[in-house]
Protein backbone atom coordinates (compact mmCIF):
# COMPACT_ATOMS: atom_id res chain seq x y z
CA UNK A 1 0.00 0.00 0.00
CA UNK A 2 2.95 2.63 0.93
CA UNK A 3 4.97 1.44 -2.06
CA UNK A 4 1.65 2.15 -4.40
CA UNK A 5 1.13 5.71 -2.62
CA UNK A 6 4.78 6.65 -3.47
CA UNK A 7 4.31 5.29 -7.03
CA UNK A 8 1.40 7.35 -7.74
CA UNK A 9 2.56 10.51 -5.98
CA UNK A 10 5.70 10.25 -8.05
CA UNK A 11 3.81 9.87 -11.20
CA UNK A 12 1.63 12.82 -10.61
CA UNK A 13 4.87 14.96 -9.37
CA UNK A 14 6.14 14.36 -13.04
CA UNK A 15 2.68 15.29 -14.56
CA UNK A 16 2.48 18.74 -13.12
CA UNK A 17 6.46 19.13 -13.85
CA UNK A 18 6.11 18.17 -17.35
CA UNK A 19 2.78 20.47 -17.79
CA UNK A 20 4.54 22.90 -15.97
CA UNK A 21 7.41 22.53 -18.82
CA UNK A 22 5.16 22.91 -21.30
CA UNK A 23 2.78 26.08 -20.45
CA UNK A 24 6.78 27.93 -19.60
CA UNK A 25 7.65 26.76 -23.44
CA UNK A 26 4.35 27.88 -24.47
CA UNK A 27 4.22 31.01 -23.05
CA UNK A 28 8.38 32.14 -24.13
CA UNK A 29 7.00 31.59 -27.72
CA UNK A 30 3.90 33.66 -27.65
CA UNK A 31 3.26 37.27 -27.54
CA UNK A 32 1.62 39.01 -24.87
CA UNK A 33 -0.67 41.93 -25.26
CA UNK A 34 1.07 45.55 -25.21
CA UNK A 35 -0.72 47.73 -23.10
CA UNK A 36 -0.29 51.23 -24.41
CA UNK A 37 1.55 54.01 -22.78
CA UNK A 38 -0.15 55.87 -19.53
CA UNK A 39 -2.94 57.61 -20.11
CA UNK A 40 -4.15 60.91 -18.21
CA UNK A 41 -6.49 58.67 -15.84
CA UNK A 42 -3.42 56.74 -14.71
CA UNK A 43 -1.61 59.69 -13.78
CA UNK A 44 -4.17 60.96 -12.06
CA UNK A 45 -4.71 57.93 -9.72
CA UNK A 46 -0.83 57.73 -9.14
CA UNK A 47 -1.29 61.34 -8.10
CA UNK A 48 -4.33 60.47 -5.67
CA UNK A 49 -2.09 58.47 -3.36
CA UNK A 50 -2.38 60.10 -0.27
CA UNK A 51 1.13 58.84 0.87
CA UNK A 52 4.55 59.86 -0.85
CA UNK A 53 6.26 57.13 -2.92
CA UNK A 54 9.17 55.52 -1.36
CA UNK A 55 12.03 55.08 -4.40
CA UNK A 56 11.92 51.00 -4.15
CA UNK A 57 7.83 51.66 -4.93
CA UNK A 58 8.59 53.97 -8.12
CA UNK A 59 10.91 51.53 -9.23
CA UNK A 60 9.11 48.74 -8.99
CA UNK A 61 6.09 50.50 -10.66
CA UNK A 62 7.95 50.91 -13.53
CA UNK A 63 9.65 47.89 -14.16
CA UNK A 64 5.95 46.24 -13.75
CA UNK A 65 4.74 49.44 -16.30
CA UNK A 66 7.44 48.50 -18.81
CA UNK A 67 6.91 45.30 -18.58
CA UNK A 68 3.14 45.24 -19.71
CA UNK A 69 3.79 47.61 -22.14
CA UNK A 70 5.99 45.30 -23.82
CA UNK A 71 4.61 42.23 -25.98
CA UNK A 72 6.30 39.78 -24.19
CA UNK A 73 4.29 38.10 -21.11
CA UNK A 74 5.21 39.63 -17.76
CA UNK A 75 6.56 37.22 -15.04
CA UNK A 76 7.52 39.37 -12.35
CA UNK A 77 8.05 38.67 -8.33
CA UNK A 78 7.71 41.58 -6.18
CA UNK A 79 9.35 41.09 -2.86
CA UNK A 80 8.67 43.48 -0.17
CA UNK A 81 8.45 43.63 3.47
CA UNK A 82 4.84 43.54 5.17
CA UNK A 83 3.42 46.92 4.90
CA UNK A 84 5.71 48.36 2.26
CA UNK A 85 3.41 49.43 -0.29
CA UNK A 86 2.85 46.16 -2.53
CA UNK A 87 -1.08 46.84 -2.76
CA UNK A 88 -0.35 49.94 -4.36
CA UNK A 89 1.81 49.05 -7.15
CA UNK A 90 -0.92 45.61 -7.87
CA UNK A 91 -3.79 48.84 -7.48
CA UNK A 92 -1.78 50.74 -10.64
CA UNK A 93 -1.56 47.77 -12.82
CA UNK A 94 -5.07 46.29 -12.22
CA UNK A 95 -6.28 49.92 -13.47
CA UNK A 96 -3.37 49.83 -15.90
CA UNK A 97 -5.43 46.82 -17.78
CA UNK A 98 -8.73 47.76 -17.01
CA UNK A 99 -7.90 51.26 -18.63
CA UNK A 100 -6.68 49.13 -22.29
CA UNK A 101 -10.42 46.57 -21.85
CA UNK A 102 -8.39 43.88 -19.77
CA UNK A 103 -9.86 42.15 -16.97
CA UNK A 104 -7.98 41.34 -14.25
CA UNK A 105 -8.11 38.66 -11.43
CA UNK A 106 -6.63 38.90 -8.11
CA UNK A 107 -5.92 35.77 -5.92
CA UNK A 108 -5.65 35.51 -2.31
CA UNK A 109 -5.57 33.18 0.08
CA UNK A 110 -8.20 34.20 3.09
CA UNK A 111 -12.14 35.20 2.80
CA UNK A 112 -11.03 38.32 5.03
CA UNK A 113 -8.20 39.20 2.53
CA UNK A 114 -10.58 39.09 -0.45
CA UNK A 115 -13.17 41.44 1.33
CA UNK A 116 -10.47 43.66 2.72
CA UNK A 117 -9.21 43.79 -1.08
CA UNK A 118 -12.28 44.65 -1.60
CA UNK A 119 -12.58 47.71 -0.18
CA UNK A 120 -9.39 49.13 -0.87
CA UNK A 121 -9.40 48.81 -4.49
CA UNK A 122 -13.27 50.23 -4.15
CA UNK A 123 -11.87 53.34 -2.59
CA UNK A 124 -8.65 53.94 -4.78
CA UNK A 125 -10.45 53.55 -7.90
CA UNK A 126 -14.15 55.17 -6.66
CA UNK A 127 -13.76 58.11 -8.66
CA UNK A 128 -13.07 56.20 -11.76
CA UNK A 129 -15.08 54.02 -14.07
CA UNK A 130 -13.73 50.79 -13.16
CA UNK A 131 -16.12 48.00 -11.56
CA UNK A 132 -14.27 46.09 -8.59
CA UNK A 133 -16.24 42.76 -7.35
CA UNK A 134 -14.93 39.89 -4.99
CA UNK A 135 -15.77 36.26 -5.06
CA UNK A 136 -15.41 33.93 -2.12
CA UNK A 137 -17.38 31.54 0.09
CA UNK A 138 -19.07 34.72 2.22
CA UNK A 139 -21.37 35.49 -1.25
CA UNK A 140 -24.83 33.76 -1.42
CA UNK A 141 -25.29 31.30 -4.07
CA UNK A 142 -27.09 34.15 -5.71
CA UNK A 143 -24.07 36.95 -5.63
CA UNK A 144 -22.27 34.34 -6.77
CA UNK A 145 -24.20 33.29 -10.36
CA UNK A 146 -24.70 36.84 -10.38
CA UNK A 147 -21.00 37.88 -10.83
CA UNK A 148 -19.97 34.86 -12.58
CA UNK A 149 -22.74 36.28 -15.66
CA UNK A 150 -21.09 39.87 -15.58
CA UNK A 151 -17.65 38.44 -15.16
CA UNK A 152 -18.05 36.26 -18.12
CA UNK A 153 -20.15 39.31 -20.14
CA UNK A 154 -17.19 41.77 -19.81
CA UNK A 155 -19.10 44.27 -16.91
CA UNK A 156 -16.42 43.33 -14.04
CA UNK A 157 -13.05 45.13 -14.91
CA UNK A 158 -11.38 43.27 -11.68
CA UNK A 159 -12.60 40.39 -9.83
CA UNK A 160 -10.54 39.68 -6.47
CA UNK A 161 -11.12 36.06 -4.94
CA UNK A 162 -10.00 32.96 -2.91
CA UNK A 163 -9.49 29.44 -4.79
CA UNK A 164 -13.14 30.04 -6.34
CA UNK A 165 -11.38 31.73 -9.27
CA UNK A 166 -9.58 28.52 -10.56
CA UNK A 167 -12.90 26.61 -10.44
CA UNK A 168 -14.63 25.33 -13.67
CA UNK A 169 -17.63 27.99 -13.81
CA UNK A 170 -15.33 30.61 -13.38
CA UNK A 171 -15.20 32.80 -16.99
CA UNK A 172 -13.30 35.63 -17.84
CA UNK A 173 -14.39 37.79 -21.46
CA UNK A 174 -10.72 39.07 -21.91
CA UNK A 175 -8.16 37.84 -18.92
CA UNK A 176 -5.24 40.60 -19.21
CA UNK A 177 -3.29 40.79 -15.67
CA UNK A 178 -3.21 37.81 -12.84
CA UNK A 179 -1.78 39.43 -9.74
CA UNK A 180 -1.30 36.47 -6.68
CA UNK A 181 -1.04 38.30 -3.61
CA UNK A 182 0.99 36.47 -0.85
CA UNK A 183 1.88 33.28 -3.21
CA UNK A 184 3.28 31.43 -0.40
CA UNK A 185 0.35 30.44 0.79
CA UNK A 186 -0.87 28.39 -2.57
CA UNK A 187 0.42 25.52 -4.22
CA UNK A 188 2.10 25.29 -7.91
CA UNK A 189 -0.84 23.85 -9.31
CA UNK A 190 -3.24 26.13 -8.32
CA UNK A 191 -1.43 28.86 -9.63
CA UNK A 192 -0.21 28.03 -12.89
CA UNK A 193 -4.01 26.34 -13.55
CA UNK A 194 -4.98 30.38 -13.65
CA UNK A 195 -2.58 30.94 -16.27
CA UNK A 196 -3.67 28.16 -18.49
CA UNK A 197 -6.83 30.19 -18.77
CA UNK A 198 -4.84 32.18 -21.28
CA UNK A 199 -0.74 31.74 -22.57
CA UNK A 200 -0.09 34.92 -22.32
CA UNK A 201 -1.59 36.97 -19.60
CA UNK A 202 0.56 39.26 -17.76
CA UNK A 203 1.58 37.76 -14.21
CA UNK A 204 2.08 39.56 -10.87
CA UNK A 205 3.09 37.81 -7.80
CA UNK A 206 3.47 39.39 -4.41
CA UNK A 207 4.88 38.23 -1.20
CA UNK A 208 7.21 39.45 1.64
CA UNK A 209 8.18 35.75 2.37
CA UNK A 210 8.37 33.91 -1.30
CA UNK A 211 8.85 30.14 -1.37
CA UNK A 212 12.11 28.72 -2.37
CA UNK A 213 10.80 28.15 -5.88
CA UNK A 214 9.57 31.29 -6.47
CA UNK A 215 13.06 33.04 -5.50
CA UNK A 216 15.09 30.51 -7.03
CA UNK A 217 13.14 30.94 -10.68
CA UNK A 218 13.60 34.86 -9.60
CA UNK A 219 17.64 34.37 -8.81
CA UNK A 220 18.51 32.53 -12.47
CA UNK A 221 16.30 34.86 -14.83
CA UNK A 222 13.63 32.55 -15.61
CA UNK A 223 11.40 35.57 -13.73
CA UNK A 224 11.58 39.06 -12.91
CA UNK A 225 11.99 40.45 -9.33
CA UNK A 226 12.00 44.11 -8.06
CA UNK A 227 12.50 44.41 -4.34
CA UNK A 228 11.15 46.94 -2.28
CA UNK A 229 13.65 48.11 0.60
CA UNK A 230 12.72 51.07 1.89
CA UNK A 231 9.76 51.53 4.78
CA UNK A 232 7.48 54.64 3.98
CA UNK A 233 8.28 57.62 5.84
CA UNK A 234 7.69 58.32 9.20
CA UNK A 235 7.77 54.51 10.24
CA UNK A 236 9.06 53.00 13.16
CA UNK A 237 10.64 49.76 13.89
CA UNK A 238 8.62 47.08 15.68
CA UNK A 239 9.64 47.11 19.54
CA UNK A 240 9.45 42.71 19.79
CA UNK A 241 9.97 41.02 22.78
CA UNK A 242 10.14 37.47 23.76
CA UNK A 243 8.87 36.46 27.59
CA UNK A 244 6.84 33.55 29.45
CA UNK A 245 3.48 33.62 29.81
CA UNK A 246 2.38 35.97 32.91
CA UNK A 247 -1.23 37.38 33.70
CA UNK A 248 0.78 40.91 34.84
CA UNK A 249 2.45 40.90 31.27
CA UNK A 250 -0.34 40.67 29.70
CA UNK A 251 -2.58 43.32 31.30
CA UNK A 252 -0.08 45.58 31.11
CA UNK A 253 0.42 45.61 27.34
CA UNK A 254 -3.60 45.69 26.30
CA UNK A 255 -3.81 48.74 29.17
CA UNK A 256 -0.94 50.35 27.15
CA UNK A 257 -2.61 50.05 23.88
CA UNK A 258 -5.87 51.17 25.03
CA UNK A 259 -4.35 54.53 27.11
CA UNK A 260 -3.18 55.47 23.08
CA UNK A 261 -6.56 54.84 21.85
CA UNK A 262 -5.17 52.01 20.10
CA UNK A 263 -6.20 48.11 19.50
CA UNK A 264 -5.27 44.83 20.02
CA UNK A 265 -4.69 41.36 18.35
CA UNK A 266 -4.07 38.40 20.29
CA UNK A 267 -3.31 35.33 18.41
CA UNK A 268 -3.86 31.80 19.31
CA UNK A 269 -2.89 28.34 16.89
CA UNK A 270 -5.68 26.58 18.16
CA UNK A 271 -9.10 27.68 17.49
CA UNK A 272 -10.37 25.64 21.19
CA UNK A 273 -7.82 28.21 23.11
CA UNK A 274 -9.46 31.41 21.77
CA UNK A 275 -12.31 31.42 24.10
CA UNK A 276 -10.20 30.87 27.09
CA UNK A 277 -7.90 33.12 26.37
CA UNK A 278 -10.85 35.98 25.89
CA UNK A 279 -11.74 35.13 29.52
CA UNK A 280 -8.88 35.53 30.95
CA UNK A 281 -9.00 39.29 28.55
CA UNK A 282 -11.96 40.01 30.41
CA UNK A 283 -10.70 39.04 34.25
CA UNK A 284 -7.84 40.94 33.50
CA UNK A 285 -8.62 44.00 31.75
CA UNK A 286 -12.78 44.21 32.44
CA UNK A 287 -12.96 47.55 30.22
CA UNK A 288 -11.62 45.63 27.11
CA UNK A 289 -14.07 44.66 24.61
CA UNK A 290 -13.33 41.55 23.35
CA UNK A 291 -14.66 39.56 19.58
CA UNK A 292 -13.53 36.13 18.58
CA UNK A 293 -12.60 35.53 14.64
CA UNK A 294 -11.59 32.33 13.11
CA UNK A 295 -12.03 30.20 9.69
CA UNK A 296 -14.56 27.86 11.20
CA UNK A 297 -17.11 30.51 11.94
CA UNK A 298 -19.65 30.92 9.24
CA UNK A 299 -18.53 33.28 6.56
CA UNK A 300 -21.24 35.84 7.04
CA UNK A 301 -20.28 36.28 11.11
CA UNK A 302 -16.64 36.32 10.30
CA UNK A 303 -16.89 39.12 7.87
CA UNK A 304 -18.52 40.91 10.59
CA UNK A 305 -16.39 40.30 12.97
CA UNK A 306 -13.92 41.93 11.11
CA UNK A 307 -15.59 45.38 9.70
CA UNK A 308 -17.10 45.54 13.50
CA UNK A 309 -13.17 45.29 14.99
CA UNK A 310 -12.15 47.79 12.35
CA UNK A 311 -14.65 50.10 13.02
CA UNK A 312 -13.33 50.42 16.48
CA UNK A 313 -16.56 48.70 17.83
CA UNK A 314 -13.73 46.10 19.97
CA UNK A 315 -10.65 46.80 21.15
CA UNK A 316 -8.93 43.22 21.26
CA UNK A 317 -9.63 40.69 18.42
CA UNK A 318 -8.44 36.88 19.82
CA UNK A 319 -8.29 35.49 15.93
CA UNK A 320 -5.99 32.32 14.07
CA UNK A 321 -3.40 32.96 11.93
CA UNK A 322 -6.46 33.94 9.65
CA UNK A 323 -5.12 37.80 10.04
CA UNK A 324 -1.63 36.41 9.28
CA UNK A 325 -2.22 37.23 5.35
CA UNK A 326 -2.03 40.81 4.53
CA UNK A 327 -4.90 42.51 6.99
CA UNK A 328 -4.26 46.18 6.85
CA UNK A 329 -5.70 48.04 10.17
CA UNK A 330 -3.53 50.59 10.86
CA UNK A 331 -5.10 51.43 14.52
CA UNK A 332 -3.84 47.98 15.65
CA UNK A 333 -0.15 48.93 17.22
CA UNK A 334 0.37 45.62 19.44
CA UNK A 335 0.11 42.23 18.91
CA UNK A 336 0.50 39.20 21.49
CA UNK A 337 1.01 35.91 20.02
CA UNK A 338 0.52 32.77 22.58
CA UNK A 339 2.49 29.66 21.96
CA UNK A 340 4.90 31.38 19.59
CA UNK A 341 7.10 28.71 19.75
CA UNK A 342 4.50 26.41 17.88
CA UNK A 343 4.59 28.85 14.92
CA UNK A 344 6.78 29.22 11.70
CA UNK A 345 9.32 31.47 11.27
CA UNK A 346 7.61 32.75 7.64
CA UNK A 347 4.17 33.25 10.18
CA UNK A 348 5.55 35.05 12.97
CA UNK A 349 6.88 37.63 10.26
CA UNK A 350 3.79 37.71 8.39
CA UNK A 351 2.15 38.11 12.05
CA UNK A 352 4.78 41.09 13.21
CA UNK A 353 3.76 43.20 10.29
CA UNK A 354 -0.10 43.20 11.38
CA UNK A 355 0.95 46.12 13.06
CA UNK A 356 2.93 49.19 13.40
CA UNK A 357 1.53 50.14 9.70
CA UNK A 358 0.90 53.77 10.72
CA UNK A 359 2.85 56.38 12.85
CA UNK A 360 2.49 54.42 16.16
CA UNK A 361 5.22 52.49 17.11
CA UNK A 362 4.04 48.68 16.91
CA UNK A 363 4.88 46.31 20.02
CA UNK A 364 5.02 42.73 19.38
CA UNK A 365 4.50 40.26 22.69
CA UNK A 366 5.81 36.72 22.02
CA UNK A 367 4.23 34.58 24.96
CA UNK A 368 5.87 31.27 25.71
CA UNK A 369 4.78 28.52 27.43
CA UNK A 370 6.14 28.72 31.16
CA UNK A 371 9.17 26.68 31.36
CA UNK A 372 9.39 23.48 34.20
CA UNK A 373 10.30 23.50 37.32
CA UNK A 374 13.93 22.65 37.68
CA UNK A 375 14.86 19.09 38.14
CA UNK A 376 17.61 17.52 40.02
CA UNK A 377 18.83 15.60 36.72
CA UNK A 378 17.98 18.72 34.46
CA UNK A 379 14.59 19.59 33.27
CA UNK A 380 12.28 16.91 32.13
CA UNK A 381 10.84 16.61 28.69
CA UNK A 382 7.33 17.67 27.69
CA UNK A 383 4.76 14.64 28.51
CA UNK A 384 4.26 14.78 24.61
CA UNK A 385 7.70 14.29 23.78
CA UNK A 386 8.01 11.63 26.07
CA UNK A 387 5.62 9.85 24.65
CA UNK A 388 6.86 10.60 21.02
CA UNK A 389 10.39 8.95 22.07
CA UNK A 390 9.24 5.72 24.46
CA UNK A 391 9.31 3.04 21.52
CA UNK A 392 13.05 4.73 20.87
CA UNK A 393 14.81 5.55 23.96
CA UNK A 394 16.01 1.67 23.37
CA UNK A 395 17.56 1.96 20.25
CA UNK A 396 21.37 2.21 20.16
CA UNK A 397 22.31 1.91 17.05
CA UNK A 398 21.35 3.12 13.40
CA UNK A 399 19.58 -0.82 12.11
CA UNK A 400 17.94 -0.94 15.49
CA UNK A 401 14.15 -1.59 14.68
CA UNK A 402 10.80 -1.99 16.54
CA UNK A 403 11.35 -5.75 16.47
CA UNK A 404 15.25 -5.56 17.76
CA UNK A 405 14.83 -3.13 20.64
CA UNK A 406 17.93 -3.24 22.33
CA UNK A 407 18.00 -1.18 25.72
CA UNK A 408 21.78 0.29 26.93
CA UNK A 409 22.67 -0.55 30.79
CA UNK A 410 24.27 1.85 32.78
CA UNK A 411 27.84 1.79 32.73
CA UNK A 412 28.31 0.65 36.24
CA UNK A 413 25.80 -2.66 36.00
CA UNK A 414 27.30 -3.20 32.97
CA UNK A 415 30.95 -3.87 34.03
CA UNK A 416 29.97 -5.98 37.05
CA UNK A 417 27.76 -8.10 34.55
CA UNK A 418 31.10 -8.40 32.24
CA UNK A 419 33.38 -8.63 34.56
CA UNK A 420 31.60 -11.09 37.43
CA UNK A 421 33.05 -14.71 37.56
CA UNK A 422 31.30 -18.30 37.70
CA UNK A 423 31.21 -19.57 40.79
CA UNK A 424 31.08 -23.04 42.67
CA UNK A 425 27.36 -23.70 43.16
CA UNK A 426 27.23 -27.05 44.13
CA UNK A 427 29.27 -30.34 44.75
CA UNK A 428 27.20 -33.41 44.15
CA UNK A 429 28.22 -37.07 44.47
CA UNK A 430 26.45 -39.74 42.13
CA UNK A 431 25.87 -42.42 44.56
CA UNK A 432 25.45 -44.50 41.38
CA UNK A 433 28.50 -44.40 39.42
CA UNK A 434 30.63 -43.58 42.42
CA UNK A 435 31.42 -40.38 40.44
CA UNK A 436 31.74 -37.05 41.60
CA UNK A 437 30.06 -34.07 39.57
CA UNK A 438 31.13 -30.38 39.58
CA UNK A 439 28.16 -27.60 38.40
CA UNK A 440 28.99 -24.69 37.34
CA UNK A 441 25.64 -21.87 37.48
CA UNK A 442 24.30 -21.15 34.30
CA UNK A 443 25.32 -17.51 33.74
CA UNK A 444 23.59 -15.21 31.64
CA UNK A 445 25.68 -12.54 30.58
CA UNK A 446 24.49 -9.79 28.86
CA UNK A 447 26.65 -7.90 26.66
CA UNK A 448 26.47 -4.12 25.35
CA UNK A 449 23.36 -3.39 23.35
CA UNK A 450 23.08 -6.92 22.56
CA UNK A 451 20.68 -9.57 23.31
CA UNK A 452 20.38 -12.16 26.36
CA UNK A 453 23.01 -15.21 25.76
CA UNK A 454 22.89 -18.20 28.24
CA UNK A 455 26.04 -20.31 28.52
CA UNK A 456 26.27 -23.42 30.50
CA UNK A 457 29.73 -24.53 31.71
CA UNK A 458 29.85 -28.28 32.92
CA UNK A 459 32.83 -30.43 34.25
CA UNK A 460 32.26 -33.68 34.78
CA UNK A 461 35.24 -35.89 36.54
CA UNK A 462 35.37 -39.13 37.48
Amino acid sequence: MEQRMKERTKSKLKDIARDLIRLYAARKEQKGHAFAPDSYLQHELEASFIYEDTPDQLTATQAVKADMESDRPMDRLICGDVGFGKTEIAIRAAFKAAADGKQTAVLVPTTVLAYQHFQTFSRRLADFPVRVDYLSRARSAKETRAILDDLAEGKIDILIGTHKLIGKSVRFKDLGLLIVDEEQKFGVAVKEKLKQLKVNVDTLTMSATPIPRTLQFSLMGARDLSAINTPPANRYPIVTSVNARSDDIVAEAINFELSRNGQVFIINNRIEGLYDLENMVRRLVPDARTIVAHGQMPPEKLEKAIIDFAAHDYDVLLATTIVESGIDMPNVNTIIINNAQNFGLSELHQLRGRVGRSIAQGVLLSARAPRPAAHPRGPPAPAGHRELLRPRLGHTHSHAGPRHTRRRQPARRRAERIHRRPRLRDLSEDTQGGRHRTAHTGIRRRRQGGDRHRRSHCRRSR
